[in-house]
């Protein structure tokens, strides 16, 4: 791997742990789980200009790394499970030339969510599934608002590669 990548994969590493500490210090708009996902830019940023082995890196190193320092292992098993889904998705759909950055991220919220209520699912039963709804709705509003900043990103930088 080149240095530069290399350079730029810690930067988005970086970036997306900054990005996660300072969502957790937004107060809940009172619905567990509802969060914009800001890490989520430096994720499909990665996807997009250096490709999908370090869009997963970054992701999963994340996951990781902001379990370990401001979570536990619950947060680590439903984040770990979102993020999972999450990029299987994201890789996919991206492989389309067709669709958009902000589709990709869409999807990749609402896969996230779904990936969070499955490992739900797991833990605590099956009445989390009415959950499901809310958690469509807000994954869709939030990979809206990351997909377009994401997308200008990707845009106006030159950094890495354009995959």
């Amino acid at each position: 791997m080149k240095t530069k990548k290399v350079t730029v994969m810690a930067m988005c590493i970086a970036l997306a742990m900054i990005l996660s500490y300072l969502e957790s210090l937004v107060p809940s708009p009172g619905i567990p789980g509802v969060k914009l996902g800001l890490a989520n830019l430096a994720v499909i940023f990665a996807l997009y200009r250096l490709g999908w082995k370090e869009a997963v890196g970054v992701s999963l190193l994340r996951v990781l790394l902001v379990s370990l320092l401001f979570g536990h292992v619950a947060s680590l098993m439903y984040s770990a499970a979102g993020a999972v889904l999450s990029l299987l998705g994201m890789i996919l759909l991206r492989r389309i030339d067709k669709l958009s950055c902000v589709f990709v991220s869409v999807s990749g919220g609402v896969l996230h969510n779904l990936g969070q209520i499955l490992m739900a699912w797991v833990l605590m039963g099956r009445n989390v599934v009415y959950y499901l709804p809310v958690l469509i709705l807000s994954g869709t509003v939030a990979g809206v608002v990351i997909g377009v900043v994401s997308a200008l990103l990707v845009k106006r930088t030159d950094i890495g590669e354009r995959k």
